[in-house]
């Protein structure tokens, strides 16, 4: 078995990581590291990758989970950026078609509302001639009847119509693994839960990391030429260590999400509507659950743990009772939540929802590269943008030259599956063959769109581990996941399997209830932890839990 991305490894990964000079080492595992990865290891660049916590434990786990077209933008007026997010789109759904998903997105025009009806048809008319919008997804005006029609929840007085247009739904924290996977079957050098404490240096030139593995405590250290800082919520920490967090900063805000069932919150269509104050939320069906979000609140907290308030619970019910008045939700109807940074770039003046998303690079005098802000969807171009950098700047150094970006053609791990026009027949016939090894259907369905073309393996290892499932007492579907998360996802905390690698504190928490003790109780053997160790992930585990549905005074 490969040793390459698993969990069990993390002595032979250090070594890895340890026992060269790297060209580049990427110091952050979210969205935007894990693509510079992969960018400069497809160039031919030996790269290491490190991150303090999982992969996309931070901004990359927690967001409204779409892959933008970026309208909002155009209230802003960025049409650039509009531009490149709407190509950038139509590109992680061809190499990632298992995790994304085109979703038509109803806008309610309300009378008195932020966009009018002219307004809308003009501006999503703009949108698609910008994003470069395929011929079959572009918006369509509808009637107030029409649009009750589409959504017969939306609140009938004051409605004058729709906008119905594109946006990509995904799974956002999946989508970070796949591009992490992918790069590391390229040959990236990547470990999580592992810390940059302090920067080395050379003649006053930053040359290396020192790391400590915070599942050990042991401390490494690993050199390479360059050394790029895509930390997220955390770039200025760095910033500080290397002393040189001058001019322009971070600003974070944060957004907080809300889950309610689907008994509850009957949503047949995803709707992206006015809130009373002016700010624009989405409400989303997916598996079951309907999700809402997000608020938009300058951050001063704990970085690594941002919780949803009272205040910020409310806001987002009350949100959703304006627009779906005959619901008549309450803060007990909600059943999970998530809460995430954006980190942003600092312009005096400016309230968090006009603050650019776009994203920055900076260069310091350490030869410390930067890259702050930024979104989801556009994590391929800042890649891009970083590694023609780090390119020139080796050449320069003497180095060979380096060949342009191709990741606009490099599938992700799990994508290959035909692209977004083979991906409804894989699934249709991957599913068919997870019934016939004893799966229900919605088991396999589950499984099939989260590994996509992985799911051969994942599908051996429930053939395999049934009488093991049985004696650690979970299904042996939740047992095959576990399973393939520890060898080829690099799980090694409860949290990263529940959270990040299937979702399921977020979209089926009963789930998690129900199966944590016997997925505790799998990976302690698994790990050798202590009883102590045990517990602490326990207590970890629960502290999630109970802050997802009960919020901070």
């Amino acid at each position: 078995m490969s040793t390459s991305f698993s969990g069990v490894y993390r002595a032979e990964h250090k070594q890895s990581l340890s026992s060269q000079q790297l060209d580049l080492l990427v110091i952050g595992g979210g969205i935007t590291g894990a693509g510079i990865a992969l960018d400069a290891q497809t160039r031919g660049m030996s790269t290491g990758l490190i991150e303090m916590q999982d992969f996309g434990a931070g901004t990359s786990s927690r967001s409204t989970k779409l892959i933008h077209g970026g309208l909002r933008y155009l209230k802003q007026l960025e049409f650039k950026l509009v531009a490149e997010v709407g190509k950038e789109r139509a590109i992680v759904y061809e190499n990632a078609p298992h995790v994304t998903t085109p979703e038509w997105m109803l806008l309610p025009i309300i009378e008195g509302g932020t966009y009018g009806k002219l307004a809308t048809s003009v501006g999503l008319l703009v949108y698609d001639y910008l994003a470069g919008v395929r011929k079959k997804e572009r918006r369509i005006m509808f009637s107030k009847e029409k649009t009750l029609n589409k959504e017969p929840l939306l609140r009938t007085d004051k409605l004058k119509g729709g906008g119905y247009y594109v946006e990509y739904r995904t799974d956002d924290a999946r989508l970070t693994i796949e591009t992490m996977k992918e790069a590391v079957r390229r040959g990236v050098k990547a470990m999580n839960y592992a810390k940059a404490e302090e920067l080395l240096y050379d003649k006053g030139k930053i040359v290396g990391v020192r790391a400590v593995d915070r599942m050990s405590g042991e401390r490494f250290e690993i050199r390479a030429n360059k050394i790029v800082n895509a930390a997220g919520p955390w770039v200025d920490t760095i910033r500080e260590i290397d002393g040189s967090k001058q001019g322009k900063r971070l600003h974070l805000t944060k957004g907080v999400h809300l889950v309610i069932d689907g008994s509850r919150f009957p949503l047949k269509q995803a709707i992206y509507f006015d809130t009373p104050d002016g700010r624009m939320v989405f409400a989303i069906p997916r598996d079951g659950k309907t999700y809402v979000g997000t608020t938009d609140t300058n951050y001063q907290g704990d970085i690594a743990h941002p919780r949803m308030t009272v205040e910020d619970r409310d806001y987002i019910v009350r949100a959703a009772n304006f627009m779906f008045p005959s619901l008549k939700l309450g803060p007990e109807d909600v059943e999970s939540s998530w809460s995430g940074l954006r980190p942003l770039i600092h312009e005096d003046g400016k309230s968090p929802s006009e603050l650019s998303r776009k994203d920055e690079i900076f260069i310091a005098p350490s030869g410390l590269i930067t890259i702050a802000g930024g979104k989801l969807t556009g994590y391929r171009k800042m890649a891009e943008r970083i590694v023609n950098l780090v390119a020139s700047q080796l050449e320069q150094q003497g180095h060979a030259s380096y060949p342009g970006c191709t990741t606009d053609r490099v599938k992700l791990s799990g994508g290959d599956v035909g692209g977004s026009q083979g991906y409804p027949g894989f699934l249709k016939s991957k599913v068919q063959e997870g019934v016939r090894i004893g799966l229900s259907e919605a088991e396999a369905r589950t499984l099939v769109q989260r590994y996509g073309s992985n799911i051969d393996r994942v599908f051996e290892l429930y053939g395999k581990h049934q009488e093991e499932a049985k004696r650690y007492g979970m299904p042996a579907s939740w047992f095959a996941s576990l399973l393939y998360g520890i060898d080829e996802e690099m799980v090694v905390t409860p949290l990263d399997f529940f959270i990040r690698r299937t979702g399921s504190l977020y979209f089926n928490i009963q789930a998690v209830h129900s199966w944590k003790q016997p997925v505790i109780g799998y990976m302690a053997e698994r790990f050798g932890w202590t009883e102590e160790q045990a517990e602490l992930q326990a207590s970890e585990l629960e502290r999630h839990l109970h802050d997802a549905v009960e919020p901070l005074a």
